[in-house]
Order: C-alpha cells, then structure tokens, then sequence
C-alpha cells in the first residue's frame, strides 16, 4: 500500500504515475500494460497571477505557459460569479479560457488547454473541492492528443447527453448564511429509481455507504448513498444520491465500464430533486485531494459509445432580474459537418435566430428556452436554456419544477416512456404535461410531501408516441398570481 508520501511525490510527477493503495494484481504483464493505456495525456498547473512555467507533457514535448489575468463577472441576483475568465499566454499566442461551465479545452500555440477553476471562486468549500493552489489551474495537453486514454472512461449513466436538468462545474448553486456555493462536479437529473447510474472505469469498489477499503480516505467520504469507485490511475469516482446500490458494489470487488453501480435517486443532501453527482478526485499539484474535472472526458466518451453527429449545448443556468437583459447562449454547440443554423423558440411565442440571443422577463419565474440547432449536413439537436427570472423588487423567485424520463435512449414508436416531475414551491403542486405530439395536456399532483426525501415527491405518468419523431416536452406548474414554472425535454422517437 503508498503512503501518503509517496502520493506526494506523485504530484511532483506532475501526476503521470500509476498508483495503486488498496489494490493487488496476479498479472503484473497485464498490469503494466494497463498502465501504459490509463497514463494521464495531460500535464496540470496551479499559476499565480505574472506566473509562467515551462509545462512538461506526457509526449516530451513542452510548453510555455504564462498566467496574465483573471477576471470574473457577477449576477444581479445573488452576486456570484457567473463567467470567470483566465488570459493566458501559451508559446507566445494569447487566449481567454472560460473558466468550467460547459467549456472544453482549447487549442492554442500548438497545445490544448482548459482551465477548469479559477481562484476568484470564494470560499473555503471551493478550495476543498478543488484545492486549488494559485490564481488559475490549467491543464495541457498536446495538440492532437484526445483529453482521456480511449477505452479507459464510459459516460457513467444510462440516459442521452443532458437528457434532463443538469449542475456542471462552476455552476451558481446557491447562497445562504455568507457562504457562495458553486458546483464542483457533475450533476445529471435522472428519473428517481429507473435511470442506471453506471461505472465509468475498470478498477476496483473503494467504499460503499458506510464501508470503505483501509487507506482511501481521503478523499473517499462514506455516506449510506454515495458509492466511490478507484481506477487505475489512481483516481477516485464518486456517485451521490443513489436510491439503490448494486449488490455487485461490495468494497474490494472489481468494477468493469459499463457494470451497474446502482439507480438515480435522491437521497442525502440532493435538495429534493432526482440526481447523480458524479465526480472524480485526484492528486492536485497542491498535494491535495480535489476535483478533476471530467466535462472533457464525459464530452469524449458520450461521442464515442453513441455517435452523436449534432449536440445541441444551451447551458448553463442563467439567473436574472424581471426587466433585466441576458444573452442565451447555444455557442458551446458542435456538429460533426459544421453548424448551419440555431433557431430560437422562446417562451414568449416568438422566434429568433442566432447562436446568442438577446431577452427580457417581464415576470418572475423559471423558463424553459428551446433552441434547434441544425448542421451542414441537415442532422439537428434541441437542448434548453433554463432562465431563473427573480422579482426585481423582492429578489424572490416563488415557482420552480424538475422533469425527467426514462428510457431517454433506443425508444421506439408505441413503448411506454415515463414520465416524472416536482414542482418545489411550499406545498402540493399542480402540474401539467405536454407531450407535444398533439395528444391532450395530462395534468399531475407532484410535492405532495415537500420534504426533502419525500417518497411522493415526484409524480410519474407514462405516455406512448404513436408516431417517430422528435418531439419537446413541457412539464409545467403556475400560481394563483400567474407566476410559472417550465422544464422541457427532448424526446427522439424512432420507428
């Protein structure tokens, strides 16, 4: 087993060797080859503003990186970041990296480069998660290399690419009693007790609830809900919210990619909605544990199992005052041929085209923005821009409501999809569907418990598409003073 110690002196490596606690193999030919595959492609960085450092990187080659400003921008609504920028200067060529938030690595003087977190992100909470040790991390890698080893990383649920509400890294969670919360890993909303939550490596159960192998904490924390996962590189995995666990999951067993960890729930400290957080822990060059951000590789590995030729990216959530103006964004979209077109269908019945968009809310509430975007080759994808519009007087936002489905990937014409939503407000909430096929609105009682953990917190409903086709989704809930709340879905019939 390493000590701590020899983990250190990993980081000096720059993180580039294999590390094994809490694990033996018989095969020590297999094991050294599987070391070959799941070596890191990248080199990471902590730079203090002015820094420069001459960046090693796992092909020999160098790179020269200098960190030359941060800047962040804050919210009218709760005052927290919601764009924060790193320039810097990369083998003499200048670039602005968007700090997290949907954002994949870069291409610039010759290399790849991300930045998943900056330090204007107050807290103490953000320096645990990310233990970040400067003003900036960064990561680099060569510039035709792929972000993760193919083969070594499965997207880790069984559900289509942003299938439902999502919290990426660095999102706005929230902010309550002096403390700014933003969100360090992966969130992916999934219907409670049907979606899979799936293993993203071969490797090994580190903990399950409350057992956890000798020598893995940190940065394992044991909860009745949360399964962590080790894989060869020497980095943890962590699943959140599980309504059921995997009877597989015993501490010590092996783990392939793709095996069943468990199903989609929301227990522990979920907020009432229906998630996987997912999240993957390494050795940071602080010498500490925090979070490696995994956008890039989810993004590589969702292309590779499912061949998308178009997605559609609205994301992430905007925050805004009633009269204010915010941009919808679509920019972060790719297609395999090229982006022909974004086509805009906003809440208000009207329509614009563009990959930003200009809007104003009149009335609070939570709105759902659907926007198309198509590619050269006549191939499309939907996603959403969710917009949380507060009063501009009371800074109150009253209504919110979350949807999901499943089976959300291979549905046919005439199988039965579920359904589920929760509208969160005090009480009871009375909720519509609309399954956008022409077929009538089906209305549901959801929250009819408003704790936390509720049983019947959400509603489920089934419904069949007589015909293939995409298909949008509303689930939406309203007040007495006409406030609402809308959440879409992008639901793809075949025949």
């Amino acid at each position: 087993m390493f000590s701590r110690k020899s983990f250190a002196a990993c980081v000096s490596a720059v993180l580039l060797s294999v590390v094994f606690p809490c694990q033996t193999y018989s095969d020590a030919d297999a094991q050294n080859k599987q070391q070959d595959v799941e070596k890191l492609l990248f080199t990471v960085v902590d730079l203090k503003l002015g820094e420069a450092r001459k960046v090693e990187l796992p092909d020999g080659t160098t790179a020269e990186v200098r960190l030359l400003d941060v800047k962040s921008d804050r919210d009218s609504v709760l005052n927290m970041i919601n764009d924060s920028r790193a320039t810097v200067e990369v083998n003499g060529e200048t670039i602005v990296l968007h700090s997290g938030n949907y954002r994949l690595p870069a291409a610039v003087g010759g290399v790849q480069i991300d930045c998943p977190v900056t330090g204007d992100y107050p807290g103490e909470k953000v320096r645990e998660f990310w233990n970040l040790a400067g003003d900036a991390r960064l990561r680099v890698w060569p510039g035709d290399s792929p972000w993760i080893a193919p083969g070594t990383f499965t997207y880790p649920l069984r559900q289509r690419w942003m299938g439902a509400m999502t919290w990426f890294s660095n999102e706005q969670m929230s902010y309550a009693g002096g403390w700014y919360y933003y969100h360090a890993g992966m969130d992916f909303g999934a219907t409670e007790g049907m979606t899979e939550a799936l293993s993203a490596i071969d490797g090994v159960v580190a903990s399950c609830g409350l057992d956890a192998m000798p020598g893995c904490e940190p940065p394992v924390e044991k909860r009745a809900d949360v399964v962590y996962l080790k894989d060869r590189r020497g980095w943890f995995y962590r699943y959140s919210h599980l309504k059921e666990i995997d009877a597989a999951m015993r501490v010590g067993a092996k783990v392939v990619q793709g095996q069943r960890v468990g199903l989609v729930g929301k227990e522990g400290a979920s907020g009432g909605w229906s998630h996987l957080h997912f999240d993957v822990r390494a050795l940071q060059p602080s010498g500490k544990w925090g979070v490696q951000d995994s956008y890039a590789f989810l993004w590589q590995a969702y292309r590779d199992q499912y061949k998308p030729k178009v997605i559609a990216v609205a994301r992430p959530i905007h925050r805004a005052k009633t009269g204010e103006k915010i941009a919808l964004d679509a920019t972060r979209s790719w297609a395999e041929s090229g982006v022909k077109s974004y086509l805009w269908r906003l809440s208000d019945g009207t329509t614009a085209d563009g990959p930003t968009v200009q809007r104003v809310y009149d009335r609070p509430g939570t709105y759902s923005e659907v926007v198309k975007v198509t590619a050269n080759d006549g191939r499309f994808d939907y996603d959403f821009a969710q917009v949380r519009v507060h009063d501009a007087e009371s800074n109150e936002l009253e209504l919110g409501i979350d949807a999901n489905y499943h089976p959300s990937l291979g549905v046919r014409t005439g199988d039965e999809v579920t359904f589920s939503c929760r509208g969160f407000r005090d009480g009871p909430s009375k909720d519509t569907w609309d399954f956008g096929d022409g077929t009538p609105p089906v209305a549901v009682a959801s929250n009819l418990d408003n704790s936390q953990h509720a049983p019947d917190g959400y509603s489920f409903t089934t419904h069949r598409f007589a015909r293939p086709g995409d298909y949008i989704v509303t689930a939406s809930t309203s007040d007495a003073l006409g406030r609402t709340a809308t959440r879409r879905l992008h639901v793809r019939v075949r025949e």
